[in-house]
């Protein structure tokens, strides 16, 4: 596979850093999870069942290996630093320093091993005022503006369901800057501190939005922006039972392609008409959609190319053609029986990701791999 020669040491938790990593096992690398003993991964414990691991761990650490330390006593530590000699990667999570406290900052592992690519998951990166605060997804999204520009006009901004500056803007940062020091390496045979923060992640996000700003510095207004709800033909329309139709008609062709569909052919040329018109068009537009249900809608729609979606539910989604087509649901044999999986949004005609194991037990491979690394450098020596 791909990444079938890269060992990687994750000391990360919860989403962003699993995530990274787990990307990186589908694709082959050998990621070791180092977990604190008795409790691990806080994401282990996300479950309605206390004796079980989260469905949420067990996405995101299949193909992993536990072993557990306790990187606060000495034989922890020296352990780890046995384990980095061999190492190709070390990803973590931590506030910034908290390593060099420890005894295992970028300095220290670098003597041990010049080759190792050191990346490290921060909310605000190493440097900078902000640097050692405490964060969540919706903080970052607040510090780079992007939660001030969600939800409609005049109203509280609308809070994403989904993690946006821990996976957009921290573990796939991470994972691309990872795989750049390898490459890197490869040709210089030196490692590198990969700094990845979760704002400034977030915030190269708004290629839409500050470019613009950069050139005449006035206040960016929610309607004004066209890929957020301020035009007509890039909204969501409530259907007759109460579905929703999604229009993304951004393009002449596709908003003509939309206007024929509705039987109002006189919008098309409102296309990019003034705000205040805007809003009246919407309006216009709901009225229309009331009248048929999503089905009716999808079906009126299904040979025009006009970016018209339903907005489908969870189960919809996971029973969704496309989708099933793609892969991107998958079934995992486990122990305790049969899970379903979120599947790999990359596809390499050569070298594809597959899932090869459910995610371990808390420090599952722990005898096995010290078993292992001891038993080398005795040989070594």
């Amino acid at each position: 596979m791909t990444l079938d020669d890269i060992r990687v040491l994750d000391l990360t938790r919860l989403l962003p850093g699993p995530y990274a990593t787990m990307m990186l096992a589908d694709f082959g690398a050998e990621v070791i999870k180092i977990e604190e003993p008795q409790k691990g991964d806080y994401a282990r414990s996300m479950s309605s069942d206390s004796t079980k691991d989260s469905p949420f761990f067990h996405s995101l650490n299949r193909n992993k290996k536990s072993v557990t330390l306790n990187l606060k006593e000495s034989e922890g530590k020296e352990t780890f630093l046995k384990m980095v000699e061999t190492a190709d990667v070390v990803i973590e999570s931590f506030r910034p320093h908290v390593m060099e406290k420890l005894g295992m900052g970028y300095g220290t592992l670098k003597e041990i091993n010049p080759g190792l690519v050191y990346c490290a998951i921060t909310g605000y990166g190493q440097t900078g005022p902000y640097a050692n605060r405490s964060g969540h997804d919706i903080n970052y999204l607040s510090y780079a503006g992007i939660l001030h520009l969600m939800g409609g006009t005049n109203q509280k901004p609308t809070v994403p369901s989904v993690q946006i500056a821990d996976l957009g803007g921290g573990a796939l940062p991470a994972v691309v800057g990872t795989l750049l020091a390898l490459l890197e390496k490869r040709k210089t045979g030196q490692g590198q501190f990969v700094d990845v923060s979760m704002l400034d992640g977030v915030l190269s996000w708004l290629q839409t939005i500050l470019p613009e700003y950069f050139v005449n510095e006035t206040s960016v207004q929610k309607e004004e922006l066209p890929l957020s709800g301020g035009k007509a033909c890039y909204e969501v329309y409530e259907t007759k039972d109460g579905r929703w139709l999604s229009v993304g008609a951004l393009e002449p062709k596709f908003w003509q392609a939309f206007c024929e569909g509705i039987k109002k052919e006189a919008c098309i040329p409102l296309l990019h008409a003034p705000v205040a018109e805007q809003h009246r068009l919407k309006a216009e537009i709901q009225t229309e959609i009331l009248k048929k249900s999503l089905s009716e809608w999808m079906e009126v729609f299904k040979d025009k190319d006009a970016c018209v979606t339903p907005l489908l539910t969870l189960g919809e989604v996971t029973r969704d053609p496309q989708v099933m087509e793609r892969g991107m649901i998958q079934t995992v044999d486990h122990p305790t029986g049969a899970i379903k999986q979120i599947g790999f949004p990359i596809k390499l005609s050569e070298t594809p990701a597959s899932i090869r194991t459910h995610a371990p037990k808390l420090g599952e491979h722990t005898d096995q791999l010290l078993a292992e690394l001891y038993t080398k450098g005795r040989n070594d020596g």
